[in-house]
């Protein structure tokens, strides 16, 4: 005989195999209730862990998207040091064109800069729209906001000081748009951070829910195992003592 029959318990529930598992549930037949909300937990657990990584992704494509940024604010703020030069009616044309040469070639940086900016092969200053990653099992969603960065879009596509037509607020404008970008940019990066310390809480609660109820489950199962051997007990006291009282009739029967 198993133990089970032995102590009197079915196939489908042993509190021996409650307290081996640690509380977990092993079958629906031990709580078919319980093992839904158990799987559910495990569900919601794992859809919030996995929505932690991918804020963890968003977060790292932000902080490229905004360190490419902080580069393309350098070249335009060494443009814009230059263009103020050029302004200097004291200057010879060569001089000028000198300068001329080097923005070119700080706009080209920018060009690149933007060009560069990838995560996972994604670009992320193409302007090419948000990239949104979910957070949760539930349908929520973090974006990563993309922003045309190029020199056509700042605005600064045929720049030239050299130019009578020349206007110094086409650069103003082009670093107002970066600066724009960069705290928007931030503003994501804190929501996202604010998102992956709610998963990280919610998880942790969780699971500490799961733990307790394997626990209550664990001291309830080593508690009824306690009370089924103290009961097993006494019944084979019972048992011996009318064991005695017989043997004991039968002999003043033959005494």
């Amino acid at each position: 005989m198993s133990i089970g029959a032995v102590g009197g318990y079915s196939s489908s529930y042993s509190p021996y195999s409650t307290i081996a598992a640690g509380g977990a549930l092993q079958s629906a037949a031990q709580d078919a209730a319980g093992l839904a909300i158990e799987e559910k937990t495990k569900a919601q657990t794992g859809a919030l862990d996995k929505g932690t990584e991918n804020l963890r992704d968003a977060k790292s494509a932000q902080n490229v998207a905004d360190g490419a940024m902080e580069g393309i604010a350098d070249y335009l703020n060494s443009i814009k040091e230059l263009a103020v030069k050029s302004q200097n009616g004291t200057l010879s044309d060569d001089d000028k064109q000198s300068i001329q040469s080097q923005i070119k070639e700080y706009l080209k940086g920018v060009e690149e800069t933007a060009k560069n900016a990838l995560y996972n092969e994604k670009p992320l200053l193409d302007g090419e729209g948000k990239l949104s990653v979910a957070t949760d099992g539930n349908g929520s969603k973090a974006d990563v906001s993309t922003y045309d960065m190029s020199v056509k879009s700042l605005g600064l596509e045929g720049l030239d000081v050299t130019s009578p037509d020349f206007d110094m607020s086409a650069i103003d404008e082009a670093i107002k748009k970066v600066d724009s970008a960069r705290a928007n940019t931030g503003a994501e990066t804190n929501r996202v951070d604010y998102a992956s310390a709610y998963n990280s809480r919610a998880s942790l609660e969780l699971n500490g829910y799961g733990m307790d109820k394997e626990e209550d489950r664990a001291v309830s199962a080593l508690q009824e195992l306690k009370a089924k051997q103290a009961t097993d007990q006494y019944q084979v006291m019972l048992q011996k003592k009318q064991q005695e009282d017989e043997a004991q009739k039968t002999q003043m029967f033959f005494a």
